[in-house]
Formats: structure tokens, C-alpha cells, sequence
């Protein structure tokens, strides 16, 4: 199918309990929290999440969505560890498997070339073994013959991301200056499904200055969302920054009796219309400062 324009509904209606997910982004950036939310709104539950995770994760924790997560680290940068997803972490409510933010990306990597995993010095003789029994270790076939770790392939049944413009046929652009890993988890992924603030009917890609915001391939693209401040409460440079304000509030409600049912019943269940203006609308979104590091 040429036309791949689908509603948030659609593409979570494609989900189903027990698939691994991976989120795009980073921590409080660009992810894909139109679709997140769309996913607390549905049954979906008994979900695997691959993620550099952000308050995606949090969420998806607090509504008792994830059975298991694979993770380089749940952040918010301003606010070092995601409180939901803490208390999820800590009562052990979740199975978790942590790794070091490359592994990550080579786990990713490794799917996306169809290989059942990718060798690295990266984790022998560290806790990343301890933490991740089922990991082994090869043997370099070569002189070196060096004892190296084998980073199984991360496969996605579906891998959601945000970005700042697509089109019809998938083509899609981020105009940020860091792609995050992105690229790998469209790669990894059986299925990826793109949220975007701008949807154009056709992107046109004949020049570098376009071609080099094109971060994969749109036949590894099954379908666009328009989601204009998607990535809300998160950053989306260069568009919009984090709203730390509202990641405050919504921290702070982690150690209320009923906080996430307060958090989940304003924000979340009224649906995405009711909660750009709950936020502030358009014109404050649009306003929020870019973090400067």
C-alpha cells in the first residue's frame, strides 16, 4: 500500500497483548507520547518495552501495561530517575533487564541486520552479565582469539516513533539536530509506526538539504499518525522544548495516595483533543524554551 496514513487508534488497534515494543527518543525527547497515550487508553497489556526510556515508560508502568522492560536507563534528565517507573522497579512488579545504553543500541542493531547477534567488549566483567544471565560469550574464530560478548538481536514486533514531518507514502524527517536511535529501532522492528507534527502529502527528497532529515528508509514505515505536539511533555527541538512544568506535576503525583488514576483521569482519558488544551493549548506548547546543556 502506497497510502500509509492511519489514526493513533489504528495503529494500537494493530497491537496486541504480550508483543515487545520499542519506543523511540530519548528520556524527555521526542517520543512518540500521542501514541503512548493511546496505548494507556486501550486493554493492551503484558507488554515488552525495548526504550532509552522517558516518562513513556513511567506511564506505561503506572497503568500496569509492561511485564517486562530491556532498558539503558528511565530518565528525565532535570528529575535523574522516572518516579513511576522507580516505584515499578523497586516493588518489582515488572521483570527487568538492564543494559548499557550501547548494548542497547547493538541488541537493536543486530535485528536490524538480521543477525542473531553482534560481538563487543562492552559489559565482560561488569554487573551487565550478573544482571542478564542468559547473555554468553564468544571466541573470536581469529589469531586474536578474543573472548568477547555476544549482544543478542532485539526484535521488535512494533517499534513507535515521533518525528517532525512525514508524508503519505512514509517518507519521514526529523529536523533536530540528534536522531537518537531511531533509525535502529525502525530497522528492528517487524512493524513501525511513525507519529508526526506535520503531515504532508509528499515530502520531496531529490535534494540534500531535505534527503539528509530522512532518517529511514519509508519501506521500513507501516504507517503515519499526524500528531501535532505528539512528543508533548517531552522536547521536540526544534520545535518545542520539554515541559517541565507539567513533568513536575505529574512526578509529583507518584508519591500521592491515587495519583495516577488523578494524572490518567485529566490528562490522559479524554482523549488527545481535550489534552492539548488541558496543557495549555497550541500557542504555550509551542513556546516552551529548548533546554540548553
Amino acid at each position: 500500500m502506497l497510502e500509509k496514513t492511519l489514526t493513533a487508534a489504528a495503529v494500537v488497534a494493530a497491537l496486541r497483548d504480550g508483543m515487545t515494543i520499542g519506543i523511540g527518543g530519548w528520556g524527555p525527547r521526542r517520543k512518540p507520547m500521542a501514541l503512548v497515550r493511546e496505548i494507556l487508553r486501550s486493554p493492551l497489556k503484558e507488554l515488552t518495552l525495548v526504550a532509552y526510556g522517558g516518562p513513556d515508560v513511567g506511564m506505561l508502568c503506572a497503568a500496569g501495561k509492561v511485564r517486562t522492560l530491556i532498558y539503558g536507563f528511565v530518565s528525565l534528565d532535570a528529575i535523574p530517575v522516572e518516579p513511576w517507573f522507580r516505584r515499578a522497579r523497586e516493588s518489582g512488579s515488572i521483570e527487568a533487564r538492564e543494559l548499557d545504553e550501547g548494548l542497547l543500541q547493538w541488541g537493536l542493531r543486530a535485528a536490524g541486520m538480521r543477525v542473531p547477534f553482534l560481538p563487543t567488549r562492552i559489559g565482560l566483567a561488569t554487573d551487565v552479565m550478573t544482571m542478564n544471565p542468559e547473555f554468553r560469550t564468544v571466541r573470536s574464530p581469529y589469531a586474536d582469539a578474543e573472548l568477547l560478548l555476544a549482544m543478542p538481536a532485539l526484535h521488535l514486533d512494533a517499534a513507535l516513533l515521533h518525528v517532525d514531518r512525514a508524508d503519505r507514502l512514509g517518507n519521514v524527517q526529523t529536523l533536530g539536530p540528534d536522531p537518537y536511535f531511531d533509525e535502529q529501532f525502525a530497522r528492528a522492528a517487524t512493524r513501525c509506526y511513525v507519529s508526526c507534527e506535520e503531515l504532508c502529502e509528499r515530502i520531496d527528497l531529490t535534494h540534500s538539504a531535505q534527503a539528509r532529515y530522512n532518517i529511514v528508509e519509508r519501506s521500513y514505515i507501516s504507517g503515519v499518525v499526524a500528531a501535532p505536539f505528539g512528543a508533548h511533555p517531552t522536547s521536540n527541538p526544534p520545535a518545542y522544548g520539554w515541559d517541565m512544568e507539567h513533568l513536575q506535576a505529574y512526578c509529583a503525583l507518584a508519591g500521592a495516595s491515587g495519583g495516577w488514576q488523578r494524572y490518567f483521569g485529566e490528562f490522559v482519558e479524554p482523549g488527545e483533543g481535550e489534552y492539548l488544551a488541558r496543557v495549555g493549548g497550541a500557542a504555550r506548547l509551542g513556546a516552551l524554551p529548548l533546554p540548553v546543556f
